[in-house]
Formats: structure tokens, C-alpha cells, sequence
């Protein structure tokens, strides 16, 4: 648990897969990161999904959800889905919490892997529901609107029955660009990853957290501002969003979350002795 002023704020992962590294590490030659997350016999690496729970003046704020309960079990095989210790709720049930307990959920953005636990299969195994039936959702306008009209590259992982019962009940708000969603939370969009990509900045007793989410999925990816996933709809964008966002992290020496890194989930950006950007990591386990 991290306790950032008055915030605590708890990392709890909904799942590992092994993935393609052509996808985690797009055009970067294999020869440069390698060394840095060596594959598997298959060549593939490994991807984790780091969701927060943040709790502040008595609200339970969840921020991206994982996989859910959805996902057909033919597909879960094929990406290797491993749930050692449970998914997202498993998480938050060790924590002393259910479903209805949470206030607020802040999905960065609606590709499955990050909104599946959106919504839930009800007990016939077929009917869609809130997962956190008291809850309001946020995301942002831009971000829905796209996941609404996927092209053929982008339809595979924007799945509407995610999101779009939650729009059309209206538990889940459209937002139009930097908000503040609840006191000292504060969505920001990092384009790059997706158009309507959001990351979550956390600030408590003059500290600061952000959870960086797919502007950097791996913590080398922050470091590196030529480094981006394959996923990524607007490289360029992203290049550029870490290029700001680099600048506002030393400045604040904020605590930095990345969705996907198995290795350094978390960490603070800092100069090495080169002068070189560098996350330094924190170990911080996991709920």
C-alpha cells in the first residue's frame, strides 16, 4: 500500500499473459530489448495488468479494470492468462470490499484488456451488468466515440458490450478533455496510445502519483522516448505526451504506475549520473 498524504492508494493485478513482443515493443529492434525482458522459449514476454484502488474521504476509487469475467475460455489459452492470486475483484475482496462498496471506476481507456471488468456476465451467462452496480464511471468523450466506430485495426479490442450498457443507463460519464473527477483526481489525456487515451494523476499532502497507463506500458517505454508499443494508434502523439509528461515528473518527483510491467510496475523518474532519464524503481507489492 502507498500512502500518498491522505490517499492510500493499493496496486492490485487482474491477471499475467505472455504476449508477442512485436506488439509490446513495436519497430525497437529485438537486439535492444532483449537484454531488458529476455523471452520466453516461444518469444513472447510477459505482460501483467496493474489496476489501482485508491481510497480518499471515505470513497473507494477503482482506476482500469483488467479482463473481467468475459473473455471466452479458447482465448484465454491462447494469450496464457494466469490468475495466481484472482483478478481484480479477488483483489479487492482481500482488502475487505465488494462490488457495491466502490464509488468511482476511471477506465484509462476502452481496449478489453483495460475495461473488460467493466461489466459482468449476470448468472444466466448471458445478460451484461454494472460490475460495480454503485459506482459512476468516467471515461473520456473522444475515447467512447472511437470505441464506438472501430476501423479494422482497432475492432478486435474495442468490444462494446464493455462500455456501452453503462452509457445508455448513464452510470458512465462522458468527459471532454482534463478533468477533475473527484477531489485530488484528476484525469489527463495523453494521446497516443488510443486518441482519447487518459492517464490519472493522484495528489495528496503535496505528493504525487500517476498512473501512466498505456502512454508507457513498460517502464522502459517512459524512459525512452523512441520506445512505444505496436499498439499504438499515434506513435508521434505518444512521443510527444512523454515528452511532456518526463518533464512534469522530475519536477514533481511523482510515483509513476505502468499497467503492464512486470518488472517495475512502479517507480520514480530521475537522472542517472549521464544525465539520462531513468525509472527508478519501487518495490511496492501487490494486494
Amino acid at each position: 500500500m502507498i500512502q500518498l498524504g491522505e490517499m492510500q492508494v493499493h496496486l492490485i493485478n487482474d491477471h499475467h499473459i505472455m504476449v508477442d513482443p512485436g506488439g509490446a515493443f513495436g519497430l525497437v529492434p529485438r537486439a535492444l530489448w532483449s537484454p531488458i525482458l529476455p523471452p520466453d522459449e516461444n518469444h513472447l514476454v510477459p505482460m501483467v495488468a496493474t489496476c489501482l484502488l485508491v481510497q480518499h474521504n471515505g470513497r473507494n476509487i477503482v482506476i482500469d479494470t483488467g479482463y473481467g469475467n468475459k473473455l471466452p475460455e479458447k482465448q484465454k489459452a491462447f494469450m496464457q492468462m494466469r490468475r495466481p492470486d484472482g483478478d481484480l475483484l479477488a483483489g479487492l475482496a482481500r482488502l475487505g470490499l465488494t462490488p457495491e462498496d466502490i464509488h468511482h471506476v476511471i477506465p484509462t481507456h476502452l481496449h478489453y484488456d483495460h475495461a473488460g471488468g467493466l461489466t459482468r456476465f449476470a448468472e444466466d451467462g448471458e445478460t451484461v451488468v454494472a460490475t460495480f452496480p454503485n459506482a459512476e464511471y468516467v471515461v473520456q468523450r473522444r475515447e467512447y466515440e472511437d470505441a464506438m466506430r472501430p476501423n479494422e485495426r482497432t475492432r478486435a479490442t474495442y468490444l462494446p458490450f464493455n462500455y456501452e450498457p453503462l452509457v445508455k443507463s448513464g452510470q458512465m460519464h462522458l468527459l471532454d478533455g482534463d478533468t477533475e473527477i473527484v477531489s485530488s483526481v484528476r484525469g489527463v489525456v495523453t494521446r497516443g496510445h488510443t486518441p482519447g487515451h487518459m492517464s490519472v494523476i493522484l495528489e495528496s499532502g503535496g505528493q504525487h502519483l500517476m498512473f501512466v497507463c498505456d502512454m508507457a506500458s513498460y517502464a522502459i517505454h517512459f524512459e525512452r522516448l523512441g520506445w512505444m508499443t505496436g499498439y499504438d494508434v499515434e506513435p508521434l502523439e505518444t512521443l510527444e505526451s512523454k515528452r511532456r509528461w518526463q518533464k512534469w515528473a522530475l519536477e514533481t518527483n511523482a510515483i509513476l504506475v505502468f499497467p503492464h510491467d512486470s518488472q517495475r510496475p512502479i517507480g520514480r523518474y530521475v537522472l542517472g549520473a549521464d544525465g539520462k532519464g531513468v525509472v527508478q524503481a519501487i518495490n511496492e507489492p501487490y494486494v
